[in-house]
């Protein structure tokens, strides 16, 4: 099953996406909550009613009207939290490198992450860059899971269970902003905090049992073979594989939930797959080839994200009108 949130007449609503069409899941169910967060805070009974609905319109046993004038949302526009892991050793492996460091040791020890901004959740769109972010603006080629019911002290091997979907996530990036805070070992926070996209649908994991695929040596979960691609304007840029994950979000999910509660609505990135940035694509042309020009996003520009299994994510990149600048504003 594909969820999706989407607005009509400024109004959310939840609904399913089946066959290129958007259903309203309340319209055939009046006990099912018309909004995402509502409706993930119900857990497993609601759950099973909406897949009761969307297998029931695939079998057109009922009669659904499709959504014909709305606007896609992201699949959870109000997230309780936003957190982005660090799953992919090759990423991180080649940034390292590229920097001219060694690989950390602490990255095989045990999965980190970080909480974003939960209130700057975009989904398919046009994206609104303040000047600043222009300063090396990027994309993050990622996965992400919505948690789909509350726990604590959760051991991976008991912690896909928790998960309601899974979609695409870019976590943009402004490296100067990122670069310069993080000179002083706390972040990043201005350089991530003003937009990540997930979309463009919430897809359920009964939907990936064909991609189940065995985890790294060593790690604990369920691990998904889905390609995942990144265009810039048309041109590939980015490729790879969920299976590269050396971390599980089972494993992810154990740490987040050690000591605290984790919550329906709660959001996890996997972290940048390997080549999944011009950070690090820039970082690798550069050590081959000292002419090598480096890419930054630019305005106008239309970043779209591909995995096997989740659909197409599609931003366009536009501008503010200002000149306001806080990089301007340094002593």
């Amino acid at each position: 099953m594909k969820l999706v949130s989407y607005k009509t007449e400024d109004r959310e609503h939840l609904g399913v996406y089946v066959n290129g069409h958007i259903y309203n899941l309340h319209s055939c169910d009046k006990q099912i909550p018309d909004e995402m967060n509502a409706f993930l805070a119900e857990g497993d009974v609601m759950m099973e009613r909406a897949k009761k609905i969307d297998q029931q319109i695939k079998a057109a046993e009922i009669e659904a009207k499709e959504e014909v004038f709305y606007e896609l949302l992201a699949p959870v526009p109000h997230p309780t939290s936003c957190r982005d892991a660090y799953a992919f050793r090759q990423h991180v492996a080649a940034a390292r490198r590229n920097r001219g460091v060694g690989m950390i040791a602490e990255f095989d020890q045990y999965p980190i992450f970080y909480f974003t901004n939960h209130n700057a959740i975009q989904g398919p769109g046009e994206i609104p860059c303040m000047p600043d972010h222009f300063q090396k603006l990027d994309f993050e080629l990622e996965v992400a899971v919505v948690i789909g019911a509350k726990g604590r002290n959760i051991k991976a091997a008991e912690a896909d269970r928790y998960i309601a979907g899974y979609m695409i996530m870019n976590d943009m990036s402004a490296r100067t902003l990122q670069m310069e805070e993080m000179l002083l070992n706390l972040g990043p926070a201005k350089g991530k905090d003003f937009s990540t996209v997930i979309g463009p649908w919430l897809v359920t994991p009964d939907e990936l049992e064909p991609y189940r695929t065995t985890p790294k040596a060593g790690h604990v979960g369920n691990a998904y073979n889905l390609e995942m691609a990144c265009t810039v304007n048309g041109v590939a840029v980015s490729k790879g594989n969920m299976a590269d994950m050396d971390w599980t979000f089972a494993e992810i999910i154990e740490r987040c939930a050690y000591g605290v509660d984790i919550l329906p609505g709660d959001v996890i990135g996997s972290g940048t797959v390997g080549t999944g940035c011009f950070l690090e694509l820039n970082g690798t042309g550069l050590l081959e080839n000292p002419d090598y020009k480096p890419q930054w996003l630019q305005e106008g520009d239309i970043v779209e994200m591909t995995v096997t299994g989740l659909g197409i994510l599609s931003n366009t990149i536009s501008r503010v009108d200002t000149d306001f600048s806080i990089l301007a504003l340094k002593k």
